[in-house]
């Protein structure tokens, strides 16, 4: 009988922290950024103030990483980030990194091209301009996952 209980109460704690322990896995981040970007540092901040686990590689070549991430230049910004098995380009809000990774659509990643005003990391006062995070496909396809400012 004590047997039978040990085995219920060791599945219990198992079926019960193993999803706590993949949701914590979740949210550690790897950012590659340029040394003297402080609009990258930014972002990291931003992370980090929503809960993410930020580890940050810094280089002075990240053309290397984004050609591997499969990123175009269209799709490109200035700093690149792996979380789980996505790619995360640029100025993504927290939340939507959050939403990709507990929607888990088979795409490769998601992308705010270039450096829009107002996205996390490029504040500059009052100015928001509208943009888009693009989900994209190993083939450099996008679609619309989020827009912001708008």
């Amino acid at each position: 009988m004590k047997s039978q209980v040990l085995g219920l109460a060791l599945t219990a704690a198992l079926g019960f922290s193993t999803p706590l322990l993949a949701a914590g896995a979740a949210q550690s981040i790897h950012v590659y950024k340029s040394p003297s970007c402080g609009c990258c540092t930014d972002w990291v901040k931003h992370l980090e103030e929503h809960g993410f686990e930020v580890e940050v590689t810094e280089t002075n070549n990240l053309n290397p990483i984004k050609q591997q991430a499969g990123l175009t230049p269209s799709l490109s910004s200035c700093h690149t980030a792996f979380i789980g098995d996505y790619v995360i380009e640029g100025h993504v809000p927290a939340d939507d990194v959050r939403r990709l990774i507990a929607e888990a659509p088979k795409v490769r990643g998601l992308t705010v091209p270039g450096m829009p005003v107002g996205s996390p990391g490029m504040e500059m006062g009052d100015r928001k301009d509208h943009y888009k995070v693009l989900l994209f496909n190993e083939m450099g396809q996008t679609k619309v996952f989020s827009e912001h400012n708008q």
